[in-house]
């Protein structure tokens, strides 16, 4: 796979280097939130691209024909945030167990950070990346470069040949920027460049030696608290700066309904700002770190970053994807070693295995009717790539032939023995969700085919 530039703005999708074979998906129900198609339908797929989209498609010469009647037929899931270890972080995720975690999960295009060793903070490190993931992905890989040098938050990385070797953004995730000088410059570089800035919204003085959401069960728990306001603060910092620079500002993983309602404000402003969620905090809140998975206090699968907040706070989160405030579900895949996590609360580093559950934790806030279908597939889908300007997550006639067949009512238990990612932790091990992928394609090849 490689990536070029779309008018020297936001880079194309790299390519599956050989064209897979013609495919026709018949009878499934075919939902496109970017254009508002939902009906039942068939799909041509030739040479890595959609061909047709109609009812009644009989099938050509040479055709392997995919039976998806009673099934889902949807754009490839786009994931905005996530960490795959390669290069350098070998023990926690590789390129290829990560990417296979994806395709599991239904995601056909990941932007990956660049908290890497070396980071990704020049053109060639950059371009070494991608050419590890043309021998070894089996999704789309975009990289994220980091938005200082050696990310130490002290000098500005050159983003514009950053740009130039195929970053769609800029990060220093998971770690804020201190310096509001240097984000400043950093949002004015972002709108020559045509590539949003993504910060990890947090006041690290705040937030410092907090290990869950500073409240009730955080008093029970005897644990140091992390306030909303730590993010609420870096937020209406980050969201100034944007309005002096006109700058492009992507908010990552946002945690608090006050940081919901200044995104909302600045949009309604007119500002170049978009923001996105994770999958546990839409379906999770502080009761979870009182209670963990199987009724335990203290699991460290709940220590995340930032923590599960309230039960108010994942309403206002959920309502903020609803009216399009949020634009996107990022899984915010962050994999931890086993001996990093099998230890005191306290000692724990913070993440999650997310791009294999996060299909399924939408279909159960679905389910739940706490949100609409087609929010949650949006936000999965057309949402993401129209914050970072890809082209990816959606179906159309001459589009990338990026799918996903799934069952929307299917029940499974999460099992973290059998996820694809080097990364078992999660504080969704043992409970059931509802919805399963049954196929990933990838420019038309199937990447994941699980029951179909």
């Amino acid at each position: 796979m490689s990536a070029t530039l779309l008018d020297g703005r936001a880079p194309l999708a790299p390519a599956v280097a050989a064209p897979a074979a013609p495919l026709l998906i018949v009878g499934g129900r075919v939902i496109d939130p970017a254009s508002g198609l939902d009906r039942v339908a068939d799909v041509r797929l030739r040479d890595g691209r959609i061909a047709a989209i109609a009812p009644g498609l009989a099938p050509e010469g040479g055709e392997t024909v995919l039976e998806a009647r009673g099934r889902l037929v949807l754009p490839g899931f786009v994931d905005l945030h996530c960490h795959l270890g390669e290069p350098g972080h070998e023990d926690r995720e590789t390129l290829a167990s990560g990417t296979r975690a994806a395709a599991a999960g239904g995601f056909t295009t990941v932007c990956c950070m660049g908290d890497t060793t070396p980071r990704l903070d020049t053109g060639a490190e950059l371009a070494a990346l991608r050419a590890r993931a043309a021998e070894t992905a089996v999704v789309r890989v975009l990289p994220i470069g980091c938005l200082t040098r050696g990310r130490d938050g002290t000098e500005l990385a050159e983003l514009a040949e950053l740009a130039q070797a195929g970053a769609v953004a800029f990060s220093d995730d998971p770690r804020p920027v201190r310096s509001s000088r240097l984000l400043r410059h950093a949002l004015a570089y972002s709108a020559m460049l045509g590539r949003p800035v993504v910060e990890h919204a947090v006041d690290p003085d705040l937030a410092e030696g907090g290990l869950a959401h500073e409240g009730r069960v955080a008093t029970w728990l005897g644990l140091p608290g992390v306030p909303a306001a730590a993010e609420e603060i870096a937020v209406a910092r980050a969201i100034a700066l944007a309005r002096l620079t006109g700058g492009r500002l992507h908010l990552a993983h946002l945690s608090t309904a006050g940081a919901v309602a200044q995104v909302r404000a600045a949009r309604a402003e007119g500002l170049a700002v978009t923001a996105e969620v994770s999958p546990l905090h839409l379906l999770l809140d502080e009761e979870s770190v009182g209670s963990g998975p199987g009724g335990r206090p203290y699991d460290t699968s709940t220590r995340l970053d930032p923590p599960l907040r309230s039960a108010a706070d994942a309403a206002a989160l959920r309502g903020g994807l609803a009216d399009g405030t949020l634009a996107a579900i990022a899984t915010d895949h962050r994999p931890q070693r086993a001996v990093d996590k099998d230890c005191e609360y306290a000692y724990a580093a913070p993440g999650a295995t997310g791009l294999e559950t996060a299909f399924g934790a939408a279909m159960e806030l679905v389910a739940a009717e706490r949100l609409s279908l087609m929010t949650a597939l949006r936000a999965l889908t057309s949402g993401p790539a129209a914050a970072f300007g890809l082209e990816a997550g959606r179906l159309a006639v001459g589009g990338p032939a990026d799918l996903v067949i799934a069952d929307a009512d299917a029940i499974r238990t999460v099992e973290p023995s059998r996820f694809h990612s080097r990364g078992k932790s999660t504080p969704l091990a043992g409970r059931t969700l509802r919805g399963c992928v049954l196929a990933t394609l990838v420019g038309g090849a199937i990447m994941h085919r699980e029951g179909i």
